[in-house]
């Protein structure tokens, strides 16, 4: 698949603009991806994941990739650099993944963990750098409060909803589900190279260009 330069990899001139860049939401990992450079993204049809995913930027994230497969049949890229965040807006991501037309390509930039890798599962193809990070950690979910019934139901939905991430690894990776839910318990990391011999990845882009 063609890569375009990743705009993770640099850091563009501060806004010349009195206000310069907004402020990045709580929990952001740095500052806001500025509009024009976004602007030029969707062009390219690249759609960045980055920082804790919520279910306000997965909204935003579904809204992108639904416009873009109307738009056409090509492919999409989604540019991943997320530790992690709520299961049900990373499920609500793979729920447009799954309708799309449009292939989607994910290229893991940085770290992808978490609920994150539900997402990265329901990729049609998977590629990353050669020092992206991947954590295998059980998503969490969104808070709940309310009456004990209601906390009790909410917790066996996301019981349900984490089965069906583990069943997505597993057939994905090749791994049997008992070895994706010990590792998923016990957080386990891997390098880009460790991530492609578990089956989380096809590739790893410039591993055969790197030095020793």
């Amino acid at each position: 698949m063609h890569l375009r330069h990743d705009p993770l990899r640099w850091q563009p001139p501060r806004d010349p603009s009195p206000g310069g860049w907004p402020a990045p939401p709580p929990g952001d990992a740095g500052p806001a991806v500025p509009g024009w450079l976004e602007e030029r993204l969707f062009d390219q049809r690249i759609v960045m994941l980055r920082g804790p995913l919520t279910g306000q930027s997965a909204t935003g994230i579904a809204a992108a990739l639904l416009t873009l497969d109307a738009a056409g049949p090509a492919p999409v890229q989604v540019h991943m650099a997320s530790s992690g965040g709520e299961l049900g807006a990373a499920l609500s991501i793979v729920d447009v993944i799954d309708a799309m037309t449009a292939p989607v390509h994910a290229v893991v930039t940085g770290e992808a963990g978490g609920a994150v890798l539900a997402v990265l599962a329901a990729a049609h193809t998977r590629v990353a750098y050669r020092h992206a990070r991947f954590r295998l950690a059980e998503p969490h979910a969104a808070g709940v409060t309310g009456t004990a019934d209601e906390v009790a139901a909410a917790a066996g939905q996301h019981l349900r909803e984490l089965e069906e991430v583990v069943l997505r690894l597993a057939r994905l990776t090749g791994q049997s589900r008992t070895r994706i839910e010990d590792d998923l318990s016990a957080g386990r990391s891997l390098t880009a190279t460790e991530a492609r011999d578990y089956g989380l990845i096809d590739s790893v882009i410039g591993e055969d260009t790197g030095t020793t």
